[in-house]
């Protein structure tokens, strides 16, 4: 039988249950007038956001085309390259509109359920999550299988053996790769822009300025900071982790065709990462419904029950993944089964780590909540010191995973070891449909405590909806780290694809630091995040003052006067700013890697992705820990430690989130774009770059 079969069938049953879960979460009632309200002004921000960057996104993608169509014309890229891009981009955006869809209407629905039992809310807002893993994985495998199976018709009707062939269907197949990187960049950026921007404004007038609670009816950035939550950590989060998903089944497949040319194997490698995915889409499905709180469940009880249905999933694709390696190559490449193994160990053991340094139950940040007796400088030295120790772990089990992914695989083959980097990579992220269910869970369980504060729900309502929150905000910070992790392990596989093109085009491929031109790529590569992430944090810096000056203006008279807060003016300040400050960080990613090769060449260009590469994962480590660590500080002594709400000690930690909140939302999560998109843009344009290049 032909194992790429379960590839189509483990889509649509992907899609399927998402559509089972959407039709559960939407039978739910809403709640009350009030709630039904808010809820609605809140997917009226994000629909309004997400049109607002859909058309800019469209503006891009014309251009895009257009050039590819013409390097198409010239016989550099393969006819085929501007649908894929296309199909890719297509696919992305339409997950984050699904997925932003169900969770702005699984707000009010979470809220309400909270008022029955923890149970039922808990299970609406992680099925709204759900609906997103699955959509993602889902989507991503049709369009990789209906590519796969398009383009072994059209080159075995071309005359072409079964070993030309894939090699034919892969070459292709990466680069809708970039139709999904660019769409995530955008996403990535402007929601985190967005999100940010919002969340500053809000909490600097706020909390700090007019000393009224979070998410108070009279902060007229308040609806804002909710719609930012979807667009940041729903429709963001998605995209980027789409790409992720994509970019490694590809690449793998690319390496694959590398390393098992000639071998009569190539189709059966071929397979492999893809029936991994499909394992990971079943083994996620049965982690869901593993998922379940009892009544009145502490918030150590509920994440063991999250912990539990994503555990269990990994445990189910590692014993699965064995039998499919062993039964598609045999057991001469049992190795290939521990490059899987590698991968999804080390993405649970990155969530563990994060989950130390920016979790309020561990000594860290408790540090750092501490540090605020002595006022903000010492707190945001705190959170520093804390995010920049959090870097020694995840360095240390990346680098252990590609080491022994490459040599497990590999057995003293290099092209086979590096394969085994890119299931690295595949098996990190099968369990994507379980994982990203619970990241999306976050920014529901947020907004359901946001509206059942805004309408003054009873006192166990809000116990309930703090407790799912509580728990969002770790799966939120844990979610960012595998976002991380994964993303370096997909940039590497990628890169590995890239030197194999650039090969198979020149002839020739050498890597030497003794070549000037290679020191120079990696020192560009190396500055590059530091740039991209000045970028970004002065553009939430210029949003976030207009949102300021409009809340300060609005104040006065709702102080005052007794007038009611414009929440639609904040709405719309943000989304215009953000969709003018994602563009130029958007082009930069696609023109310095194309310039640096066509001025320093191929192998300039490889020393830059690598340098970008290990640069971009310590900084994103270093922003999202440090980040997690301040808001957890603040939250921690919200609950009552170190003087509580209102204290100097309080506004002390609330100056160190709103430092942390551009770092672990904005610039953090972005350079995981940065560095998978530069990788995407180098092999689909690596023989222009080849024809074109100065050395």
């Amino acid at each position: 039988m032909d194992a790429t079969l379960f590839v189509p069938i483990g889509s649509l049953l992907a899609l399927l249950f998402a559509v089972y879960l959407t039709i559960k979460v939407l039978r739910e009632e809403e709640g009350t007038e009030e709630m039904k309200k808010i809820s609605q002004a809140i997917r009226e921000g994000a629909k309004a956001y997400l049109k607002r960057q859909y058309k800019t996104i469209a503006i891009f993608f014309g251009v895009m085309v257009a050039i590819i169509v013409l390097l198409s014309l010239q016989g550099l890229l393969t006819p085929f390259v501007p649908f894929a891009f296309l199909t890719g981009g297509f696919f992305s955006a339409l997950c984050g509109y699904i997925g932003m869809t169900i969770a702005t209407k699984s707000n009010s629905r979470t809220a309400n359920g909270a008022k029955k039992s923890l149970d039922r809310g808990l299970k609406i807002a992680f099925r709204s999550g759900a609906v997103m893993g699955l959509v993602v994985v889902g989507f991503a495998l049709l369009d990789l299988s209906v590519w796969f199976y398009f383009l072994k018709w059209y080159y075995s009707m071309q005359g072409l053996g079964l070993e030309e062939t894939i090699k034919n269907i892969t070459s292709t197949m990466i680069t809708f790769g970039l139709g999904a990187s660019s769409v995530a960049l955008f996403a990535r950026v402007g929601g985190g822009i967005y999100t940010k921007a919002a969340d500053v404004g809000a909490d600097l007038v706020g909390k700090v300025e007019a000393g009224i609670p979070e998410d108070d009816p009279r902060n007229p950035a308040v609806i804002a900071d909710w719609v930012g939550d979807n667009v940041g950590d729903v429709a963001g989060m998605g995209a980027d982790l789409y790409e992720s998903y994509a970019g490694s089944i590809i690449a793998t497949m690319a390496l694959a065709t590398a390393a098992f040319y000639g071998r009569g194997l190539a189709l059966q490698a071929v397979t492999i990462p893809m029936v991994v995915a499909v394992l990971g889409v079943i083994c996620s499905i049965f982690g869901i419904f593993l998922v379940r709180a009892e009544e009145e469940a502490s918030y150590a009880v509920l994440l063991k029950s999250l912990r539990r249905g994503i555990i269990t999933s990994s445990i189910l694709v590692a014993i699965f993944s064995f039998f499919a390696v062993y039964f598609i190559l045999g057991k001469e490449y049992i190795g290939i089964y521990f490059a899987i193994l590698s991968g999804l160990i080390a993405g649970v053991a990155i969530g563990f780590n994060t989950e130390y340094f920016t979790s309020a139950n561990y000594k860290p940040t408790k540090e750092v909540a501490s540090s605020s007796n002595t006022g903000s400088a010492t707190v945001i030295l705190s959170g520093m010191a804390t995010g920049m120790k959090s870097t020694f772990l995840p360095a240390i089990i990346i680098a252990i995973a590609t080491i022994a992914s490459y040599f497990l695989a590999g057995k003293g083959d290099g092209a086979i070891g590096i394969y085994g980097v890119g299931l690295s990579a595949v098996g990190m992220l099968s369990t994507l449909g379980i994982t990203l269910a619970s990241d999306a869970y976050g920014p529901v369980a947020d907004n359901a405590g946001g509206i059942a504060e805004f309408t003054r729900q009873k006192p166990e309502v809000r116990k309930r909806t703090d407790a799912l929150d509580a728990l969002g905000n770790t799966t939120a910070a844990t979610g960012k780290g595998f976002a991380i992790g994964s993303a370096a392990i997909t940039a590497l596989a990628l890169i590995a694809a890239y030197r194999d093109r650039a090969f198979e085009i020149k002839g020739s491929f050498e890597l030497s630091l003794l070549d000037p031109k290679i020191i120079a790529g990696m020192t560009i590569g190396a500055m590059l995040p530091f740039l991209f992430c000045s970028l970004t944090i002065n553009a939430v810096q210029r949003a976030a003052g207009k949102i300021v000056e409009e809340i300060r203006n609005q104040f006065k008279k709702i102080f005052n006067e007794n007038a009611k807060p414009d929440y639609g003016k904040c709405v719309d300040i943000t989304t215009k700013a953000a969709q003018k400050e994602m563009i130029f960080p958007a082009l930069l990613a696609i023109i310095v890697p194309i310039a640096v090769g066509l001025t320093l060449g191929a192998e300039a260009l490889a020393g830059l992705l690598i340098a970008s590469l290990l640069s971009g994962f310590m900084l994103a480590i270093f922003m999202a820990n440090a980040g997690g660590a301040w808001d957890n500080a603040k939250k921690y002594i919200e609950d009552g430690a170190f003087g509580g709400k209102g204290s100097p000690q309080h506004k002390s930690a609330v100056i160190g989130d709103t430092v942390g909140d551009p770092l672990k939302d904005t610039s953090g999560p972005s350079l995981n774009i940065l560095i998978k998109l530069m990788s995407m843009v180098s092999i689909v344009f690596a023989t222009f770059i080849l024809k074109f290049s100065i050395f």
